[in-house]
C-alpha cells in the first residue's frame, strides 16, 4: 500500500472534492485514434470541434510520409541537447524556413511553445525590469513572467488607454533598467486579436520591447503568416513567438526575430540549452508544413470558410459566441456546472466540444470552445449545428 504524507493526502482530497462540487474538474479523455475531424472516444464517433490542429496537418498524408522516410535516415530522436551535437542539419533547415515564413533574420526552435515564453523571456528580462502583459495573456506567458523576476504590470485586456498610462508611469518612475509588453496575438478562449498597431505606436513612445505570442495566429491570421504579418509590423515586433503544434500540426514551438537575439537566446535560454532537440522526423514535417504555408492559402481559406460557416449557425440558433475575429467560436454558457453539463450532452448525442472553465477563464464565464478545422466538411458542421441545437434547447441555453 502506498503511504501518503499526512498532509498532501488532506490537501489532495479536499481540493479534488471542492473542484467536482464547483464544477471545475476536468475529466481527460483518451482519443482511440488519428485526431483528426472526426475522432473516437470510448469507441464513440464524433464531430471534433476540439482539436487546435486548424489545418487539418496532424492527419495530413504527405506529411506522415515525410516523417516516415527521416525517421528511416535520422532516428527517432536527435540524441543530444542542441548545444552539444543534437543540432542536426533538419533544426538548421527548418529554422531557416520559419525565418522566411515570419519575415524575420532569424528563427530558434524549442520543444514546445510553453518552453519559448519559459526560455525568451527570462533570458531577456530580469529583477531590475518591468513586464506590462495583458491580462489574457496565456499561462505559459504569466509563468515565464513570473520566472523572469521582473516586476509584472498587468493591463486590462486590449485596452490601450490602460496600457499606455502603465507604459507611461513605468518610464516615467525611472525604476526600471527595461520594460516589456507582451501580448497574445490571438486570444485563444474568446478569438479575438490583439491590438498591434496600437501597441506599436505605445512601444514607440515609451521604448519598449515588443513581445507578441501568436501561437493561435500563426497559420490563422495573416493569409497563414500571422498576426503579426496580418498587421503589416514584420520590422516593428521585437519577438514573434509560434507554437508547431496547433496549425503546423506536430509539436514544438519557435521564436523569430533579429539575429542577435537569437544568437542571445542560444546561448542563455535555458530550455534549449538543457534539453534535447526535437526529434528528426517531426523537424522534417514541420519544415514541410512550414512551407506548404509558404507557398499556398488553400488550407488557410477553407479554415476561415468553415468557421465562419460554424459561427453564423450557431449564432442563427441564439448562442453567445463572443466576439471572435477568428474561426474560434466560443459558446458561453456562464455557470460552471450548467457548462459541464452541455458539454456531456454533446457528447452522447455525437460532438466533442470540451468545456472550458475556471482557471483557464474567469468564474462565471464558462464554456465551450469550438475549433472548426480546414479538414472539417459542411456535412459535419451542419450535424454538429443540429446537436447544438436539440442540447441548447434542452438545457435552456437557448430558446
Amino acid at each position: 500500500m502506498i503511504r501518503l504524507s499526512k498532509v498532501l493526502n488532506a490537501f489532495l482530497d479536499e481540493n479534488l472534492q471542492a473542484l467536482h462540487e464547483q464544477g471545475l474538474y476536468n475529466e481527460i479523455d483518451p482519443v482511440e485514434g488519428a485526431n483528426g475531424p472526426i475522432i473516437q472516444v470510448r469507441g464513440k464517433n464524433l464531430v471534433n470541434l476540439s482539436s487546435n490542429n486548424y489545418l487539418g496537418l496532424a492527419t495530413n498524408e504527405e506529411l506522415k510520409r515525410i516523417a516516415k522516410e527521416t525517421i528511416d535516415k535520422y532516428g527517432v530522436g536527435a540524441g543530444a541537447v542542441r548545444t552539444i551535437n543534437g543540432t542536426l542539419d533538419l533544426h538548421v533547415k527548418l529554422e531557416e524556413k520559419l525565418a522566411e515564413f515570419k519575415g524575420t533574420e532569424a528563427a530558434i526552435s524549442y520543444q514546445s511553445g510553453f518552453n519559448c515564453n519559459m526560455a525568451a523571456i527570462s533570458a531577456v528580462m530580469d529583477k531590475n525590469d518591468a513586464i506590462l502583459s495583458d491580462q489574457l495573456n496565456h499561462a505559459s506567458i504569466i509563468d515565464g513572467c513570473r520566472l523572469s523576476k521582473a516586476k509584472i504590470i498587468a493591463f486590462n485586456h486590449s485596452d490601450m488607454d490602460d496600457l499606455r498610462a502603465k507604459a507611461k508611469a513605468a518610464k516615467e518612475s525611472g525604476l526600471y533598467n527595461k520594460i516589456m509588453v507582451i501580448t497574445d496575438g490571438v486570444f485563444s478562449m474568446d478569438g479575438d486579436i490583439a491590438k498591434l498597431p496600437e501597441i506599436v505606436e505605445i512601444a514607440k513612445e515609451f521604448d519598449l520591447i515588443t513581445y507578441v505570442d501568436d501561437a493561435h495566429g500563426s497559420g490563422v491570421t495573416g493569409k497563414g503568416k500571422g498576426t503579426v504579418k496580418h498587421f503589416g509590423l514584420e520590422k516593428e515586433i521585437d519577438f514573434q513567438i509560434g507554437t508547431l503544434s496547433k496549425a503546423i500540426g506536430v509539436v514544438g514551438g519557435y521564436v523569430a526575430g533579429k539575429k542577435n537575439l537569437i544568437d542571445w537566446l542560444k546561448v542563455r535560454s535555458r530550455p534549449f540549452l538543457f534539453s534535447t532537440a526535437l526529434p528528426p522526423g517531426d523537424v522534417a514535417a514541420i519544415t514541410a508544413a512550414v512551407q506548404m504555408l509558404i507557398d499556398s492559402t488553400e488550407l488557410h481559406d477553407k479554415l476561415w470558410d468553415n468557421g465562419n460557416y460554424l459561427k453564423a449557425g450557431l449564432e442563427k440558433l441564439g448562442f453567445n459566441i463572443g466576439a471572435s475575429e477568428t474561426p474560434i467560436t466560443p459558446c458561453i454558457i456562464g455557470d460552471e456546472k450548467l457548462t459541464q453539463e452541455f458539454s456531456k450532452r454533446l457528447f452522447e448525442e455525437g460532438v466533442y466540444a470540451k468545456s472550458i472553465v475556471f482557471p483557464t477563464v474567469p468564474k462565471g464565464t464558462g464554456r465551450v470552445r469550438n475549433m472548426p478545422t480546414a479538414a472539417h466538411t459542411k456535412e459535419m458542421l451542419d450535424d454538429a449545428i443540429a446537436i447544438y441545437e436539440k442540447v441548447g434547447r434542452e438545457l435552456g441555453v437557448i430558446q
